[in-house]
C-alpha cells in the first residue's frame, strides 16, 4: 500500500492540519519526542497553533495512521515505538535474535562513511542520483562465531541525525528500530555461494552455502534504509509464523 508522505506535498499553501502533523513529525524524528513521550492534549495543541480543535484532531489522526503515535484510553496520545507494526517476518534487531537463542552477542563495525547514491542505489531508494547516504559494514557474532555479515545504506534525508551516530558499539539496525518509525517493510530471502568477501568475514570456505536476507524499510513512501545480511547456511534458519487471512 502506498502512503502519501506529507513532505512531498508541493502545494504552496499546505492545509493547516498537514503543517501541524509535519511539525509534530519533526519533533518525533529528531528525537525530541522519543517513544513513549506523551503528546500534548488536543486542547493544548489547539491553543498552541491557534486553530480549531477539529484541525488538530485531523493532524493527530494522520500521524496515528502513519504509525508515529498511538492513542490510548487512559494514558492519552503517546509516541509509538518504532517497528511495532506486524510483518510476516518481523523486523528484529539481530542482537535480540541472538540473545533470545541463548547465545552471547557481540558486534564489530568494519566500515562507516558517507557516500552519494549511484544509479542503482538511487533506484533502490527512489531518490535522485548524488543524494547523501550513510554506508556501513558490520559483523554480528553469536558465542564468538560470525553469525551475520551486514552491509547497510541509510537515507540521510529521512534520518538526518544518523550522521552523528558512530555505531562503533551499537548496530545501526538496533538504533533505527528504536529511533526511526517505519510504516512499510520488505524482505527478500535467497542464497549464494560465499565469495572472497563473505568467506573472509564469516570465516567459512569459499563456495559455502549462505542464506541472504535483504531488508528495506519505508516511512510513508520515503525509503529509510536498505540492508543486506549474509548468514552462514549451516548456522542460520528462517522461521516465520502467521495466521492465514480469513475469507469472510
Amino acid at each position: 500500500m502506498t502512503r502519501k508522505d506529507l513532505r512531498n506535498d508541493t502545494d504552496d499553501a499546505l492545509p493547516r492540519y498537514v503543517e501541524i502533523a509535519r511539525d509534530i513529525e519533526r519533533a518525533i524524528l529528531s528525537g525530541a519526542w522519543p517513544p513513549g513521550h506523551r503528546v500534548p492534549p488536543e486542547s493544548e495543541l489547539t491553543e498552541r497553533y491557534g486553530c480549531a480543535r477539529m484541525t488538530v484532531s485531523k493532524a493527530l489522526t494522520t500521524l496515528v495512521n502513519a504509525g508515529l503515535i498511538e492513542r490510548r484510553r487512559r494514558t492519552g496520545t503517546i509516541v509509538a515505538k518504532p517497528g511495532s507494526q506486524p510483518a510476516v517476518i518481523e523486523v528484529r534487531d539481530i542482537k535480540t535474535e541472538i540473545v533470545a537463542s541463548g547465545a552471547v552477542y557481540d558486534y564489530r563495525l568494519l566500515d562507516r562513511h558517507p557516500i552519494k547514491a549511484d544509479r542503482d542505489l538511487a533506484e533502490t531508494f527512489g531518490i535522485s542520483r548524488g543524494r547523501a547516504l550513510l554506508y556501513l559494514r558490520a559483523l554480528h557474532y553469536a558465542d564468538g562465531s560470525p553469525y551475520a555479515y551486514e552491509r547497510r545504506w541509510i537515507n540521510v534525508a529521512e534520518v538526518p541525525n544518523v550522521l552523528q551516530e558512530p555505531f562503533d558499539a551499537r548496530s545501526a539496525g538496533g538504533w533505527l528500530i528504536e529511533h526511526v518509525p517505519w510504516t512499510d517493510a520488505e524482505h527478500h530471502i535467497g542464497a549464494l555461494a560465499a565469495g572472497p568477501e563473505e568467506a573472509k568475514n564469516l570465516k567459512i570456505a569459499r563456495g559455502s552455502a549462505c542464506l541472504v536476507m535483504e531488508r528495506q524499510t519505508w516511512r510513508r513512501g520515503g525509503a529509510i534504509t536498505y540492508a543486506k545480511f549474509v548468514f552462514p547456511g549451516s548456522r542460520h534458519k528462517v522461521v516465520a509464523r502467521f495466521t492465514p487471512r480469513r475469507n469472510d
